[in-house]
């Protein structure tokens, strides 16, 4: 750190968007549930992440990307698609959880599969609370899913990037395939008699669940409502997450975490 000292000002502004560190200074917000693929290499469940793991709310750049990573060099892994991203299993609609981690005001949020635009939520140009929760529409995109959430800051020309991995109605599918509505020219296939196999479903590894009132831990699968001890005081979870370090209740007071 003594290095960047005696760097102008001016330069470390520049450098603001790529310096990263375990400590949240840099936090700004992301999606936590379902989990993103940053909340996946945050809690562990995807391993290898690198610098990542350790700010999974760090991932901005310019507004008008349609990438993972936002740009970031850093955080490339997350638009690794070689990798076995585990998908999350979800119902026809699915609610997705924003932790605001610096409240900045909103333009709006987007959420897209492939090209397509599939919801966009009006912010007002007004600061969100900490935790942020939209209802998605995904009846329309059964299957695997990869499902791109932007948060667009009102105030300047930065948004945040996450993407959410989806098994739609628990079936098979491609995901960033747009169903066709186009109807079929073709003459329909006799019924088969043959019951089909039942497609695969593919479900984030299993993070351990909180027991009542033990001592915070990273790692863990939290619930809204889970009472922990950290440093002889006792918490109650205001939104469930799965905790890394970094996130303890005395930094995430009001956000995550609720004193008694």
């Amino acid at each position: 750190m003594r290095r960047f000292i005696a760097y102008p000002l001016v330069a470390l502004g520049a450098l603001g968007s790529t310096l990263v560190g375990a400590a949240p200074a840099l936090a700004h917000g992301y999606v936590s549930a379902p989990p993103s693929r940053q909340a996946l290499c945050a809690s562990g469940a995807v391993a290898d992440c690198g610098q990542i793991q350790f700010e999974p709310q760090s991932v901005e750049g310019p507004k008008g990307l349609k990438s993972c990573d936002g740009g970031v060099a850093g955080f490339s892994v997350l638009s690794d698609e070689s990798r076995d991203w585990p998908a999350k299993a979800v119902g026809a609609t699915a609610t997705f959880t924003w932790v605001m981690t610096a409240r900045h005001r909103t333009s709006n949020w987007e959420y897209f599969i492939g090209d397509k635009k599939i919801a966009t939520v009006d912010g007002g140009n007004a600061q969100p609370d900490a935790v942020v929760t939209h209802n998605i529409d995904l009846s329309a995109f059964p299957g695997r899913q990869k499902v791109l959430a932007v948060w667009n800051i009102g105030d300047t020309p930065m948004a945040f990037y996450s993407c959410i991995d989806l098994n739609v109605g628990g079936g098979g599918g491609s995901g960033g395939t747009i169903p066709s509505t186009a109807p079929s020219t073709s003459d329909p296939a006799p019924p088969s008699t043959t019951k089909p196999a039942p497609a695969p479903t593919t479900t984030a590894p299993a993070v351990p669940i909180a027991e009542g009132g033990a001592g915070w831990a990273p790692g863990v699968a939290y619930r809204t409502g889970d009472k922990v001890t950290f440093e002889g005081k006792t918490y109650k979870c205001r939104q469930g997450h799965s905790s890394i370090r970094s996130w303890e209740p005395s930094i995430y007071t009001l956000a995550l975490w609720l004193p008694l």
